[in-house]
């Protein structure tokens, strides 16, 4: 479900008419995100990494409302719920999409994830979601980076924010991973990615 926003007595309507108009709207963070937390629970519980801090990521998308908007021809929803797609990787070297659909559980998301891992990697095919509620994630698990950008279609107006998870290390028994996270500007300032930031953290040093 998604309402749709009063643009002339948005609060935003001056900053969305002036970014809407860059051809590069999108700018980017990298982060260092502890995931010790994290880290300990997956391996107790013996489950994904990757699926549940993006569970944990997709968690904070449902709290942080700038992260909700998206852009639709001349207009802007905010959607119920933020859902999840991401690049699969394939035991012959290629890749798939696929899309994970965001659960209040864990248990829930990490069954229907599994799910979804499954059936991308029956197949060689490159489908990619065409709906507007979701993050696309990526995975970069054999690199520390401090920089990303990401392959764009100009032609293409998209309002997704784009998050990618890099190497975990540990240092001094503390563990973190870098976090890029790529948002249009007509959507999202600075303020909400800080937001968004802390609300992850926050989650993954709770765990569930």
């Amino acid at each position: 479900m998604k309402q749709k926003v009063d643009i002339e007595n948005w609060i935003r309507k001056e900053h969305y008419n002036f970014f809407k108009q860059f051809e590069e709207p999108y700018y980017g963070v990298n982060i260092n995100i502890d995931v010790t937390a994290a880290y300990k629970f997956v391996k107790d519980n013996g489950v994904s990494f990757f699926l549940y801090t993006m569970y944990q990521s997709l968690a904070a998308s449902q709290i942080i409302e700038a992260f909700k908007y998206r852009m639709e021809g001349d207009e802007v929803f905010i959607y119920d719920q933020i859902d999840g797609g991401s690049t699969i990787p394939r035991a012959n070297g290629t890749f798939g999409f696929g899309e994970y659909l965001f659960y209040p559980l864990f248990e829930d998301f990490n069954r229907e994830a599994i799910k979804e891992i499954e059936r991308v990697q029956s197949n060689n095919l490159l489908e990619r979601s065409t709906v507007n509620n979701i993050i696309r994630f990526s995975s970069l698990p054999w690199i520390n980076f401090t920089s990303l950008s990401h392959a764009r279609m100009f032609s293409f107006v998209d309002s997704c924010p784009k998050i990618s998870f890099g190497k975990m290390t540990e240092h001094h028994g503390k563990r973190t991973m870098p976090v890029s996270i790529h948002v249009n500007h007509a959507l999202v300032d600075g303020i909400h990615v800080g937001q968004y930031i802390d609300c992850y953290q926050e989650l993954l040093n709770k765990g569930v």
